[in-house]
């Protein structure tokens, strides 16, 4: 379990006290800021900040709210802690983790950190899909593998595809739509019904009558698009549409 890092701001200094033992029971923790009001958090912020705010809401000059606004980035979760009940809607309003009275009870403040580190998770992006940087092909009894950089375009051909990749041509019994689901989309696109390219593999792109456009590789190959894939080449290529 990685470190929560936790800020702290309240203009009573025996609150931050109270705080600060609090949490040293969690050995999951640390406290990178101890802050007097909404001045010093943002400056200090900016040399730490902190995955979780714990900030009071009555404070001199500026509130608990308008502190939160200075901050960025802002934190991931914050919970405010204070004496009075009154602002609790706000508090959520804003999406507040959790909203703790004075004095804090420790098992409640247990119950706020377990709830602090479910939320951390599950804002963590999922990882995307990784796409192979080879294929296997079968040819024959052996698997030949192609650098997915090495490839050109790939044509259907009924229930197979036609592959080519540096000079030379493959037969691979797949459709097309499968291979297409294990090539990475930002680097190849459907030009038409029966055709995938590489993107970084095309060299000049001339438009033709019909919304179609000529595409000339690198590997000197020519191939046309589909009428219906127009706006696919034009956002991958930012192509004006005419």
């Amino acid at each position: 379990m990685r470190l929560l890092r936790v800020a702290i701001v309240d203009d009573e200094a025996l609150a931050r006290a109270r705080l600060r033992r609090l949490l040293a029971a969690d050995p999951n923790l640390v406290i990178c800021g101890d802050y007097e009001c909404a001045a010093t958090l943002a400056a200090g912020w900016a040399r730490a900040p902190a995955d979780l705010l714990l900030t009071d809401i009555a404070m001199p000059e500026c509130d608990g709210f308008d502190a939160l606004r200075q901050l960025q980035p802002p934190p991931a979760s914050v919970v405010f802690v204070t004496a009075y009940a009154q602002h609790a809607l706000r508090a959520f309003s804003i999406a507040a983790t959790d909203y703790l009275l004075k004095p804090v009870e420790p098992e409640r403040l247990r119950e706020t950190l377990q709830r602090v580190r479910e939320r951390l998770r599950s804002d963590v992006p999922t990882p995307g899909p990784r796409y192979a940087e080879r294929l296997a092909l079968p040819i024959g009894r052996r698997l030949q593998l192609i650098a997915v950089d090495s490839i050109d375009y790939v044509v259907a051909q009924a229930n197979y595809v036609e592959l080519h990749a540096a000079g030379r041509s493959f037969v691979v019994r797949k459709t097309l739509t499968a291979l297409q689901t294990e090539l990475d989309p930002q680097r190849f696109a459907r030009i038409h019904r029966s055709l995938l390219v590489r993107l970084g593999g095309v060299a000049e792109i001339e438009p033709l009558d019909s919304a179609r456009y000529r595409l000339r590789l690198e590997s000197g190959a020519t191939l046309l698009s589909g009428r219906g894939y127009c706006e696919v080449l034009r956002q991958r290529f930012g192509l004006r549409a005419d």
